[in-house]
């Protein structure tokens, strides 16, 4: 069975109307009589979506318990079980419950999919992975619950579901989004103008990209070269010269007049390196471009004009900005030059902006259109026009003139004919002059006349010397064009080479981006790096660029083998043979480019699997010292006690049994710690976030540690933190414990709180003998004592673990010197002040709170319903009722 297809409806902010677009698409598939169910929606007590749920049927959830709270969840099983045709879930970005089948809704609807059933789904756009750091920018708030942008990418169908800010809050105002003890909160934080403005461009311009790539497919598939304006793109014509920054700086000004406008620029070399551009100048314009948002392009062409058409019709351009020409009055009798000809031959579909500049009519204009011959098209015509017409030309004025100039003078004028045709078009035409001069002069102007015979044999040494000449001239001219191409050669490639070290030094070491600068260069559709384990085994493309890359070397049209097993596959045209050797290079480094990725991910696999070693080792060595030592003073307790050699007294029997327990306690706090270090490193740590005062945790974390060992200050007039309790707890024992192992005697540990800003810091000070500030991080490391501590003194996992549970709890913990000796801690919780609300149930960082069903994901609701900086108030995750918010100091 095939894959089942996926439609996304897609918003700017929870309310736009995606969970009623959804359903109402589901009651379309009914009515057309396809098999279409409900798997998971949730109407967040919306009134009018939950009509549109009657009529739709309705896979039951599957109930999940999660400490000590009943959750419901999308049940996958139930759905393959009854395999219907199209499945409708809602919040594509969920996190669901421990235990659940996977960690992700998206991750369910993947094997819906792999099973051949449709499904349509909703997500916001801030919900987006690549996203997180802009929406948090834009609101303040951190979108915990993210979906891969490439799941949405692959959609069969993302449809906007659109709405104007204005609409939306007075759909909130309404009460149709949220209860209308939310609507003021959420209206002046959340759901502000601007935020809304914003979040609607993002999911605005992120459809529009998805639009713009659905389009290159389909002008690729179906080979269309035209140009659609769907929007503006505007290309931009460098030749190297110094008026290139006015045309770019040009451009960027038209582009700003139009929103989602793009700027491309595009130097074009001739493949025989007859150009002037200056690399320095070049490397200019390119930071300039891409300091004004836009792209610089490397395209290999001879024929300017048609190579410049060619690159802005296949990247659907619609405007191209060229610079008067800089070529001189005269220099038109060559040709029109490429403004004029890229207007002329533009069509209706492109527009071209010819824009003045200083260097206008200075010379070095654009190159004029030239072939790939060694002298250029325009030199060899000229060459033969003057060695073969000419020639007879001046055989007309001389026979027509009354003056005899004789026969000396005569061959000197059809000689300087002879060297001009070898200085314009070379050896042959040339040879033509010589050959066509010699039978004239024979003809006409040596004795006897009118016929092809020489009666003095001076004129046939002057007639065969006249050819030497001619010919020798020829040769020479046509030997330095040899040289002239060889060199304009040599320097076009060292041109390209240069460019593709400068891109491995400006850090594009992708190979898809070195494979789009193979496709550009050589003018290619596509470019593909193919590879295979032997002789035998298939081809598998390592990477592919442009429409419909080559799966095998005899598909493409270039084939650059790359050692035994490696081959570089362009499509779109035959390369001569002399650009093969650039292609070369390419290849190589397509090469070295693949094989430094591996090595990056195999170095990172290394680095893993180091670090795990080390962690076993560091954990071998904990068990095999500070396990022994407490379960040896166990053992030994017990023997003592099961003696029957030695009798008891009730005073010793209760030292042995506290020792006993001592040894268990110091187990019960190492094993704890292994544990909790072992949940860090794997990222299993799920803290539930809830709003409780310091002097209700911290009192309990001093339990471990001697009395009179701590001084605490807790004020209660501070604001409530959002913190887990049980997490709190551990990070301040850990944190006071080890403060108090290395204070001195009489020197008791003050532990302190205050408020700062939308934080609550709490100091553990010691006047111990401090760390040095190179150690200060290093002593969060797993496993690391600072100094000679002995192994008595611990595993070194208490402060890894205490800044692992902050870290986890939004909150952070520094270490910072005692004024007058010593070592604070300094661990920083976020605070709930007076209005805000508070946080949701989180599991493994993700937002959850409870629906009419149970516990519900978050990402449409209460999240953006809270104050700006933290969210809408949640339930108790125990007992259901809403948790309290403390009013103001107590």
């Amino acid at each position: 069975m095939g894959r089942g297809k996926l439609r996304i409806y897609l918003g700017a902010a929870p309310g736009v109307g995606k969970t009623y677009a959804m359903l109402s698409e589901g009651h379309r598939r009914v009515e057309r009589g396809a098999d279409c169910v409900v798997g998971f929606v949730e109407h967040h007590d919306r009134p009018r979506t939950e009509v549109m749920l009657h009529g739709l049927e309705q896979v039951e959830r599957k109930e999940l318990a999660y400490r000590d709270a009943a959750f419901t969840e999308m049940d996958v099983d139930a759905l393959l079980a009854r395999r219907p045709a199209i499945a409708l879930v809602d919040e594509l970005a969920h996190t669901n419950v421990p235990g659940s089948r996977n960690a992700k809704r998206w991750q369910d609807v993947e094997e819906l999919l792999r099973a051949g059933i449709d499904v349509v789904s909703t997500v916001n756009i801030q919900h987006l992975e690549s996203l997180g750091d802009v929406v948090e920018a834009i609101t303040g708030v951190r979108q915990r619950e993210t979906v891969p942008d490439e799941v949405v990418r692959r959609a069969d169908q993302v449809e906007l579901v659109d709405m104007s800010p204005q609409a939306l809050r007075r759909r909130m105002a309404h009460g149709n989004i949220y209860k209308p003890d939310k609507v003021d909160a959420a209206l002046s934080n959340y759901f502000r103008p601007g935020n809304l403005t914003a979040l609607r461009e993002l999911a605005l311009l992120w459809v529009a990209d998805r639009a713009d790539e659905y389009l290159q497919q389909y002008r690729g598939e179906h080979g269309i070269r035209s140009t659609w304006q769907a929007r503006e793109r505007i290309v931009v014509g460098l030749t190297g010269g110094p008026e290139g920054r006015t045309l770019i700086r040009r451009a960027s000004r038209v582009a700003a007049k139009g929103s989602g406008s793009e700027i491309l620029a595009v130097y074009i070399a001739r493949s025989d390196g007859l150009t002037a551009a200056s690399p320095k100048e070049l490397a200019v314009q390119r930071t300039l471009v891409e300091d004004l948002g836009g792209t610089f392009h490397h395209v290999i062409g001879d024929n300017i004009p048609e190579a410049l058409l060619a690159f802005a019709r296949g990247v659907n351009a619609t405007q191209i900005v060229l610079g008067s020409s800089r070529r001189r009055p005269w220099q038109y009798v060559f040709g029109p030059g490429v403004g004029a000809t890229v207007a002329r031959d533009s069509g209706p579909d492109l527009d071209v902006h010819i824009v003045t500049h200083e260097e206008a009519a200075r010379g070095r204009g654009l190159p004029v259109v030239r072939s790939a011959a060694r002298l250029g098209r325009p030199r060899l015509v000229a060459g033969w026009v003057v060695g073969v017409l000419c020639p007879a030309l001046l055989c007309l004025l001389l026979t027509h003139i009354d003056a005899d100039p004789g026969i000396a003078n005569d061959m000197l004028l059809f000689l300087a004919l002879t060297v001009a045709a070898a200085l314009l078009g070379g050896l042959w035409p040339a040879l033509a002059s010589a050959a066509v001069g010699s039978l004239l002069l024979n003809y006409y102007f040596a004795p006897p006349l009118h016929r092809f015979t020489v009666s003095d044999p001076r004129n046939i040494v002057a007639i065969a010397v006249f050819f030497w000449v001619a010919a020798s001239v020829a040769s020479v001219v046509d030997l330095a064009a040899r040289r002239t191409h060889q060199a304009a050669r040599l320097r076009a490639e060292s041109e390209i080479l240069s460019f593709l070290a400068g891109s491995v030094l400006r850090g594009e070491t992708t190979l898809d981006a070195l494979l789009e600068r193979v496709r550009e260069t050589f003018a290619m559709e596509s470019a593909a790096l193919l590879e295979r384990a032997n002789d035998v085994e298939p081809w598998n493309r390592a990477a592919g660029v442009g429409p419909n890359p080559a799966d095998r070397p005899e598909d493409a049209d270039v084939d650059m083998p790359i050692g035994d097993h490696m081959a570089l596959a362009l499509s779109g045209r035959v390369l001569p043979a002399e650009d093969r050797r650039v292609l070369g290079a390419f290849a190589a480094q397509a090469a070295v480019v693949l094989d430094r990725q591996r090595l990056v991910g195999e170095a990172e696999e290394a680095r893993r699997m180091a670090e795990g070693n080390r962690i076993r080792t560091a954990l071998l060595a904990a068990v095999s010292h500070d396990l022994r030592t407490p379960l040896a003073s166990i053992k030994a307790s017990v023997t003592s006690l099961r003696s029957d050699d030695v009798e008891w007294s009730e005073e010793d029997r209760a030292e042995l049994l506290e020792g006993i327990e001592a040894g268990a306690d110091r187990l019960d706090h190492l094993v704890d710690n292994l544990l909790d270090m072992s949940r860090l490193q794997t990222g299993t740590v799920t803290p539930l976030i809830r709003e409780i005062d310091l002097d209700e945790v911290v009192p309990m974390a001093l339990g471990g540690v001697p009395e009179d060992s701590v001084v605490l200050d807790v004020p209660e007039a501070l604001p409530m933190v959002a913190v887990d309790p049980g997490l709190l707890e551990r990070t301040v024992a850990n944190v006071v414990e080890n403060a108090v192992k290395y204070s001195p005697a009489g020197a008791p540990v003050l532990v302190a709180a205050s408020f700062l800003g939308d934080r609550v810091e709490v100091r553990v000070v010691d006047r111990g003998p401090g760390v040095p500030d190179e150690a200060k991080d290093r002593i969060f490391a797993p496993f690391q004592r600072h100094g000679d501590a002995p192994r008595g003194a611990g595993v070194g996992l208490g402060l890894a673990v205490a800044r692992g549970f902050a870290e986890a709890m939004d909150g952070s913990l520094a270490a910072e010197d005692t004024p007058g000796g010593g070592l604070t801690m300094v661990l920083t919780l976020r605070a709930v002040t007076r209005g805000r609300e508070p946080g949701p149930v989180t599991v493994d960082g993700e937002q959850l709170s409870r629906g009419p069903t149970g516990p519900r994901s978050d990402s449409d609701s209460d999240a953006e319903a809270g104050a700006e900086g933290g969210p809408a108030p949640a339930p108790d995750p125990v007992t259901g009722d809403p948790m309290r918010q403390k009013a103001g100091p107590r």
